[in-house]
């Protein structure tokens, strides 16, 4: 059985994407060019880290100001607008549909109507109560709107500076790559359409204490994001396949009960004091009906036929069903063990396909999986012009429905930017499979590294495989060769 054993570090100490990549390479004609071989990486006040951090920073500005004509008037002049300039946001709007406005406690008291509670979960609310104490009061209503959107949008500016530290640091050689999340045109406008980027945020912190070898750390982050969303939740389920084929069951076992206890520890106090009002987020979950995004909505109009809730609940979790069986024969019979980020996209890409609503902000849940999975830009470019396409898809779609079809995109049209959205997260997923496949694929590993953001399972032997892994041919090569470095621009 082929084992995995960790080698010394190539002597390259950072990877740097001009080198390697020829779009990254081509795009640096901006800014003077690839950086050179004398260049001193790192050196001085601006490292890596902190150019990533600057530059999301700057990109979460700049939707914030595509946000402009809806913070000005469109969100307050009727719903035409708002859709037209594609610059909604759901905060201002749940400010006062859902209590904030006046005084409410989140899930302790009633809002009345259709959805008789804050239908998010706990630390979710937490977070939107926050930012509802540091909006000012009195004024007219659309002042405290406007405020509420912007006291939220500096809470989630500094989950997106978050998310810039720990994916740059994620993998210590490979600090660039978190541009691939800072220059997302996705990140820079959904940022500020709903709370998503906190668990974002969690959940990539959660993945830099497991690549740092702290299985405790990355439970507990793991249980508050999905404390804050349901997701995150869905990165356990690789771990425990990859530590069942290294063995570290000790590891896997520690990460499990740290996300229990953490999302206990968050959720207990309100699901005891406030039963009804804790249940909303799952009841509302269950029952809504199939709505934008999803390929139920795709499949229900273009056959005219309707879809209940409980078929598409039913179906939903069948296919995930057979994601899960999907990616634990990908993982035990894979011949190299797959990376963690790997997986995780995989099965974040999954549920995302599968899910009954595809809100245009649940992109930022893929963004820096993506990054990490498959750090190449051609690619990621690829997938985030489909997902642009769906983002003013869905507006423009939204504007002909309440226009009286009078100006936007008509169904046909919208049904097109559905299908470039699954088809280009298909299309990554793809080249993700195949890398795994195929590891000499993995840029990533070209240069004879294991999983660097691995944390223990980094260069862990195998000790449940099958298939060829459990018997590979006499004259292959060895499954981790020595430290290569390839200064020249990559073809792949």
């Amino acid at each position: 059985m082929p084992s995995l054993q960790k080698t010394s570090p190539p002597q390259d100490p950072v990877v740097c994407p001009t080198r390697h990549d020829d779009v990254a390479a081509s795009g640096s004609a901006l800014i003077g060019g690839p950086i050179g071989r004398r260049a001193l990486l790192g050196a001085g006040q601006l490292t890596p880290v902190r150019v990533v951090v600057l530059v999301t920073i700057g990109m979460f500005a700049l939707g914030m100001v595509q946000k402009l004509p809806c913070y000005n008037w469109a969100w307050f002049r009727g719903t035409t607008s708002q859709y037209t300039h594609a610059c909604y946001s759901d905060i201002p709007h749940l400010f006062s549909g859902r209590g904030f406005a006046d005084g409410l406690v989140p899930y302790f008291d009633r809002i009345g109507g259709d959805i008789p509670f804050l239908e998010y979960p706990v630390l979710t609310g937490l977070f939107m109560e926050v930012a509802a104490w540091l909006t000012p009061g009195g004024g007219d209503m659309t002042e405290r709107e406007q405020a509420f959107w912007m006291a939220n949008a500096g809470l989630l500016m500094v989950c997106a500076a978050v998310l810039a530290v720990c994916v740059a640091r994620t993998h210590r050689r490979r600090p660039w790559d978190g541009l691939l999340v800072a220059l997302a045109p996705a990140f820079a406008l959904t940022a500020t359409i709903n709370w998503d980027l906190l668990a974002v945020a969690l959940t990539a912190a959660a993945l830099l204490m497991w690549s740092r070898g702290r299985p405790l750390g990355f439970g507990v982050l793991i249980g508050l994001a999905t404390a804050a969303k349901f997701y995150p939740a869905l990165l356990l389920v690789p771990v425990f396949l990859l530590c069942w084929r290294a063995g570290k069951w000790r590891e896997c076992g520690t990460a499990v009960a740290g996300a229990a206890g953490a999302w206990l520890v968050v959720n207990l106090p309100v699901m005891l004091l406030a039963p009804e009002g804790w249940k909303q987020f799952y009841v509302f979950s269950t029952e809504r009906n199939i709505d934008f995004g999803s390929v139920w909505l795709f499949i229900s109009q273009t056959t005219g036929e309707s879809i209940r809730p409980e078929t598409a609940n039913y179906y939903a979790l069948f296919l995930m069903m057979l994601a899960v069986a999907g990616l634990a024969h990908l993982t035990f019979h894979a011949p190299r063990r797959p990376r963690l980020v790997q997986l995780a996209f995989l099965i974040v890409a999954a549920f995302v396909l599968t899910n009954k609503v595809y809100s245009p902000q649940y992109v930022l849940w893929l963004v820096p999986l993506a990054a990490l999975a498959r750090p190449r830009w051609r690619d990621f470019l690829v997938w985030q012009a489909c997902e642009v396409m769906y983002f003013l898809g869905i507006w423009l779609y939204l504007a002909y429905t309440t226009s009286g079809n009078k100006q936007g995109l008509p169904t046909d049209g919208y049904q097109f930017t559905i299908v470039l959205h699954v088809l280009g997260t298909l299309f990554l997923c793809a080249v993700v499979v195949r890398d795994i496949l195929v590891p000499d694929r993995d840029g990533v590993r070209r240069d004879g590294s294991d999983d660097p953001s691995g944390g223990v399972l980094d260069g862990a032997k195998d000790v449940f495989v099958l298939g060829r892994a459990a018997h590979p041919a006499r004259h292959a090569a060895p499954a981790v060769e020595g430290p290569r470095v390839d200064w020249g621009v990559s073809r792949e």
